[in-house]
């Protein structure tokens, strides 16, 4: 059993539950965090993929698809050949940023602490 199928058994439809899992999981925090430190506008599926090496073509399509089904990107379709697909932040998650920042600022400031409380206790579940 997935850990996803144990979390979702307790209040599976709770609107908070369910934003949370789509926006808080690491591609799609890398997404936004790629597409508003690009230096411009929009970037194509490419582009995406080398500023974010580890993740699989088949994850960021899928989280692509995610974040632009909640509103969160904008998929646009270039009539040429071969096709240019751009992706965009729309105004929605442009609203989230600060909060996005203000949790990436955090992390940035108890870092230290959090890896030597983590390094004192075994490290049981960095994995």
């Amino acid at each position: 059993m997935s850990q996803d199928t144990i979390k979702n058994a307790m209040f599976p439809d709770c609107p908070i539950r369910q934003i949370l899992s789509r926006i808080g999981n690491k591609w799609a925090l890398l997404v936004f965090y790629s597409l508003v430190n690009a230096g411009k506008d929009s970037l194509r599926f490419k582009e995406l993929q080398q500023l974010i090496p580890d993740v699989s073509q088949k994850m960021l399509t899928s989280t692509l698809r995610t974040l632009e089904e909640d509103g969160y990107v904008t998929r646009t379709v270039f009539p040429e050949v071969p096709p240019r697909v751009e992706y965009a932040l729309t105004a929605r998650a442009q609203s989230l940023l600060p909060h996005i920042n203000a949790l990436v600022a955090w992390a940035m400031e108890n870092k230290a602490s959090i890896m030597m409380d983590r390094k004192r206790n075994g490290g049981r579940y960095d994995k």
